[in-house]
């Protein structure tokens, strides 16, 4: 059965390394649904979020290969029970109803990042369903743009 896995990825920050774990994933045809790089608090290491679709016996090769690779220091899955994780989302729409799409962001506590006198930029964090509620119900304000980080996350304690 195909599940939706979190693995969480601690890298050698040099390039290439990005370039070499996606390609790992293209050349085994595995997807990756979303992906998200940032260094640590060590400035030589990287996580890596990244947010796949696999069976067992999948993520298992997926974790043996990754686990191959010379510049990948560890790989830990993450589980909504025992990590933190979140996304972010910048929503840009239309500003005909500035005080509809306040209301919306009062509600799910988004900031308006931007406004002008034809466009509302909109930012929140939160857990992937709280993004997609959002993104829900700004849709009714003719989304002008989009843009989603990915899911990043870190172990609880």
């Amino acid at each position: 059965m195909t599940n939706t896995h979190v693995l969480s990825v601690l890298v050698e920050n040099h390039a290439g390394v990005l370039s070499r774990v996606s390609g790992l994933f293209s050349r085994r045809m595995y997807n990756i649904d979303s992906l998200s790089v940032g260094v640590t608090e060590n400035p030589d290491v990287s996580r890596m979020t990244i947010v796949t679709q696999a069976d067992e016996d999948t993520l298992n090769q997926i974790k043996n290969q990754l686990a191959k690779l010379v510049n990948v220091l560890e790989i830990t899955e993450l589980y909504k029970d025992s990590a933190v994780l979140r996304e972010h989302v910048l929503v840009k729409v239309s500003a005909k109803d500035r005080g509809g799409v306040m209301q919306i962001c009062d509600i799910f506590r988004a900031n308006i990042v931007d406004i002008s006198s034809e466009y509302m930029t909109a930012e929140l964090t939160g857990a992937p369903n709280k993004i997609n509620a959002f993104i829900d119900l700004m849709e009714q304000y003719e989304v002008r743009g989009l843009v989603r980080t990915g899911l990043t996350g870190l172990k609880r304690g």
